[in-house]
């Protein structure tokens, strides 16, 4: 199994995305990329620890490549704009790959040269390319979130777009077919 930890905007929405894929073994939201030890939602929320929302992807290489959950990552957040992902803003929200090995980030590098090359945004990648130093889990009551309240108003609006954007774009890559 490998390990794979990215940012795009809240937790909830990578969380309910990458939860679905064949080969994902396990996916827990958290926090990185901050200078506070074992910081809480609410320190992350001000934006003053330095933190990032993550989610922390347990994969099967076997299975899903890395470079396939980069591509899923960057269909399903905005990396072109700095410190927001729709009405989410703060640096809590940036969009960031942090990688595990050197392996990890030649793959994000090719990744966004293609994307950049391929002019898919009108706007430059802002996403941050950092190594991963130290990731916490978040609390409890944030994992599995979607998961326990898919009728909730923030769900609804902005998690359920992309978990159905998803399905329509790799529905051959879900654990299991849609009804």
């Amino acid at each position: 199994m490998d390990l794979a930890t990215l940012a795009g905007g809240c937790f909830w929405c990578l969380e309910a995305v990458f939860e679905q894929l064949r080969g994902v073994t396990g996916v827990t939201s958290g926090y990185a990329g901050g200078h506070v030890p074992h910081p809480s939602y609410e320190a992350v929320c001000t934006g003053t620890t330095g933190h990032a929302e993550v989610v922390q992807i347990g994969f099967d290489p076997a299975v899903v490549s890395y470079r396939e959950l980069l591509e899923v990552f960057f269909t399903l957040h905005d990396p072109t704009t700095l410190n927001r992902q729709g009405p989410d803003t703060g640096t809590q929200y940036r969009s960031a790959i942090f990688y595990h090995t050197a392996e990890q980030r030649a793959t994000a590098e090719q990744v966004i040269k293609e994307l950049e090359a391929g002019k898919v945004w009108d706007d430059p990648i802002v996403t941050e390319l950092v190594p991963l130093t130290e990731f916490y889990p978040a609390e409890e009551y944030h994992r599995g979130y979607f998961r326990r309240n898919p009728n909730q108003g923030y769900c609804r609006l902005v998690i359920a777009p992309k978990v159905a954007k998803l399905r329509k774009l790799y529905l051959e890559k879900l654990k299991q077919p849609v009804a």
